[in-house]
């Protein structure tokens, strides 16, 4: 039970963390210092390397969370804080989910072939979705941490 806990929690740490990190740090700047055919391609470089870090991040939550799940009895006997925290994280997969197979996809190759207003609008996207996803994911953290004494 603890490597699995331990297994879930570093999901959510690099996945959440990272998220909070490019929308409260890196954007600003970014957006500050450096027009689009600057910034564009940094954001399509960020997210090439970042992106694979979440789907094992989301492999690993949802595993692991599953499993935790099964090891208290399953859905029927949870508490309803569970069923909240699993809820929540698989809406926050499926908006992962669009953003990596829809604006990430049109960022990509619209950087390729220097579309800054394309790859600016695709960008545009993705922030709006990223920004939805850490909201869900402090949250689910607080929903976790004050729900604690459940478990």
């Amino acid at each position: 039970m603890a490597l699995a806990t331990l297994l879930h929690v570093l999901g959510v740490v690099v996945w959440v963390g990272g998220m909070f990190f490019a929308y409260m740090a890196l954007r600003p700047v970014a957006a500050a210092q450096l027009q689009p055919p600057q910034r564009l391609p940094l954001w399509a470089g960020v997210f090439k390397l970042f992106f694979p870090w979440v789907w094992i991040s989301v492999a690993l939550i949802l595993v692991s969370g599953l499993y935790l799940v099964m090891l208290l009895g399953g859905f029927g006997v949870v508490p309803m804080n569970i069923h909240a925290m699993f809820g929540i994280g698989l809406v926050m997969m499926l908006v992962f989910c669009f953003v990596y197979f829809v604006p990430y996809g049109k960022l990509a190759r619209a950087v390729a072939a220097q579309d800054w207003k394309q790859g600016g609008e695709a960008l545009g996207t993705i922030r709006k979705m990223i920004g939805f996803n850490l909201m869900l994911g402090l949250i689910n953290i607080a929903v976790a941490a004050m729900s604690r004494m459940t478990f």
